[in-house]
Formats: C-alpha cells, structure tokens, sequence
C-alpha cells in the first residue's frame, strides 16, 4: 500500500470527496483505510448503564480513493 496510519490524505471519490483527514487504521488484506471524520455511519447498539444507543463510526474506504499529501 502507498500509505500508513497516520498520513494525511485527501479523499478523491465518494460523497466526502475533498476532506482530507489523518489516517486511523489500515487494513491491507482489503485495501481499505478508515480516515478520522470520513464516511461516518450511525450504528445502532444496546442501551446499557455504560451507555450505548445511537453512536457514529468512521466506516472503512477503499485505498484508491485517497491521495497521500505532505
């Protein structure tokens, strides 16, 4: 892969297409990264004591979508 956690990309594709963002985490078996504040879903979890319910996720993409920048 042409990047690693912690790089700044750029997102070239999908509906956050120009946010740049610092990578979290990389997954090579799948080519995809989960990008801090990109492609953020709405999961839903049991309510417990400790919290839960609606909480929002940053949802992994695919490597080709970003561009590393300096």
């Amino acid at each position: 892969m042409h990047i690693k956690k912690g790089d700044n990309v750029k997102i070239l594709a999908g509906n956050d297409r120009g946010k740049t963002g610092v990578i979290n985490r990389v997954i090579p078996k799948e080519n995809r990264v989960v990008v801090e504040g990109i492609n953020i879903r709405k999961k839903h979890t049991k309510l417990t004591s400790d919290g839960g319910g609606i909480i929002e996720k940053a949802m992994p993409i695919n490597a080709s979508n970003v561009k590393k920048i300096s």
